[in-house]
């Protein structure tokens, strides 16, 4: 009987065990860190000490080196994925360089009042005209992104030297791919062909 008993409890323990998350040890894990550093920083404050400072004279050189070659391997850059994404990154990097000129802004806000922020049924259409500067800001800053554009997306130089052998455009591509992919296994057959020593 009591045999069966623990049996009984092994199974409902098991069960428990079963239908909990697949990431219910991590996440405990976590939970009890947490915790752990939730007490450390008010001991510290308790102290009057620093909470960064205590923790980075635990860490060791060794720790912190590991780290910081861990930060610089990831790439925050993570290249073309769509139209969409490529436009938003533009767009947060083009307002991130914007430095609005709040002396100009207080003097529109004081001229215009509340019709600075139209509504629905605000008539300021056509009212407003751009200064000289902003204007001027403006047509700068599209030209630097004219130029860096032109040099990003340049065209490859042509080489006269190099052996002709395609027709036209597409048919180059091709056979630089082809070359890029099977050139080191078909180098002897060419070189007999254009030697004339192929059987």
């Amino acid at each position: 009987n009591e045999a069966r008993k623990l049996n009984h409890q092994e199974v409902v323990e098991e069960d428990k065990r079963l239908k909990l998350p697949a990431n219910w040890e991590a996440k405990k894990a976590r939970l009890e860190w947490e915790l752990k550093v939730e007490e450390k920083k008010k001991e510290c404050a308790a102290r009057g000490e620093d909470y960064e400072r205590v923790k980075l004279l635990e860490i060791s050189a060794e720790d912190a080196e590991r780290w910081e070659r861990k930060k610089r391997r990831k790439n925050p850059d993570l290249g073309f994925s769509d139209y969409a994404a490529a436009q938003l990154r533009q767009y947060q990097r083009l307002t991130r360089q914007i430095k609005p000129d709040l002396e100009q802004y207080e003097k529109l806000k004081e001229q215009y009042g509340e019709a600075l922020y139209p509504t629905s049924d605000s008539l300021l259409h056509g009212t407003h005209v751009p200064s000289k500067e902003g204007v001027d800001r403006m047509v700068a800053d599209l030209e630097k992104q004219i130029e860096k554009r032109e040099k990003y997306s340049r065209r490859r130089p042509y080489n006269d030297d190099a052996d002709i052998d395609y027709i036209n455009e597409r048919n180059a591509k091709f056979n630089k791919k082809a070359e890029r992919f099977y050139g080191k296994y078909t180098a002897e057959i060419k070189q007999n062909l254009e030697r004339g020593t192929a059987v």
